[in-house]
């Protein structure tokens, strides 16, 4: 594993990922998803910025918002000169397999992390489920 090294993402790298680690050739999470999860990170998030974090073109990150809007993921409310999203988190998942299960599911597993992978400060903690009632 990488050292983290904790300084200010520069213009070129808003999320501050370049430096953490060399990105691998292959990822279990699609764009879509890293999209949808840092959208659910920041609502606000510049899609500028977004691209440069995941590393795609910002007219990557704009035909993806809008699949997610088309396909109701996310609306879209214009706040100024900028975007505020929210997101559908109870809409499901597209493929047969997954069909069933909310895309909350991907967003708590993710979402409530800072991009170093660990806990953010922001997120309030969850609480561990106590003992089974009556046991």
């Amino acid at each position: 594993m990488h050292p983290v090294n904790h300084h200010r993402p520069d213009a070129s790298d808003p999320l501050g990922l370049s430096h953490r680690f060399e990105l691998p050739r292959w990822t279990f999470l699609t764009h879509h998803a890293r999209v949808l999860l840092e959208i659910a990170r920041n609502p606000e998030v510049r899609l500028r910025d977004l691209a440069a974090g995941i590393g795609v073109t910002e007219r990557t990150v704009q035909n993806i918002v809008n699949d997610l809007h088309a396909a109701g993921y996310l609306s879209r409310e214009r706040v100024g000169r900028h975007n505020h999203y929210t997101l559908n988190a109870d809409q499901h998942f597209r493929y047969p397999t997954e069909a069933g299960l909310p895309v909350r599911r991907l967003i708590d597993m993710f979402a409530d992390r800072d991009i170093d992978g660990s806990p953010s400060a922001a997120s309030p903690q969850r609480e561990s489920p106590g003992p089974p009632p009556g046991g």
